[in-house]
């Protein structure tokens, strides 16, 4: 009986000791995280909207304005105007998953964007690091941060150069010009 309760015990600490990872760089999440940045790069919205919860909510370089789901694919369409080209880059891309002290999973991922300006060919790169909360293989949170600041600048002097082109007039044919026509209409009479 002794050795019954001692064998219990010794298999109540073992198991009781037994810790979770709550690291990893290899998991069902990452690789659903690697799947939506794939389809990111690849504009395929439907399929970039199925990896995450009807109610998640989604924050770009903010805690105050929240996109969902729904809103995600015009978002990314409304910048996708200013380029050519833009992708993340293949091979700097890092991934981790974590599980926090309150039992969350969360996927890390860290990356290069790289973008061509439409307007002028311009590259530009930005480092950015997004991370996912998971909940039942689905995102229900996104945190997005990266500096936009080079590429607000290249935008704002691309519509400068644009402004200051378009107030140049076009030379106008003599014939067009009111004072020309109305001299032409008094010889007329």
């Amino acid at each position: 009986m002794k050795n019954l309760i001692l064998i219990g015990c010794l298999l109540l600490i073992f198991t009781s000791c037994e810790k979770k990872p709550r690291y990893t760089q290899n998991s069902e999440q990452i690789e659903i995280v690697k799947a939506a940045i794939n389809d990111y790069d690849y504009q395929e919205w439907e399929k970039l909207m199925s990896h995450y919860a009807d109610t998640a909510h989604i924050y770009y370089n903010t805690r105050s304005n929240v996109l969902s789901p729904k809103e995600l694919a015009e978002f990314h369409k409304k910048n996708d105007v200013y380029f050519s080209t833009r992708a993340f880059e293949d091979e700097n891309r890092e991934y981790e998953m974590v599980e926090d002290n309150n039992g969350k999973t969360w996927v890390n991922f860290w990356g290069l964007w790289k973008g061509n300006l439409a307007a002028n060919n311009k590259q530009i790169i930005i480092p950015v690091h997004i991370t996912y909360q998971f909940i039942d293989n689905k995102i229900v949170t996104e945190y997005g941060y990266w500096n936009s600041s080079e590429l607000q600048s290249e935008l704002q002097k691309i519509n400068t150069e644009k402004s200051a082109t378009d107030s140049v007039q076009e030379p106008q044919a003599v014939e067009d010009i009111q004072e020309v026509i109305d001299i032409k209409d008094e010889d007329l009479e």
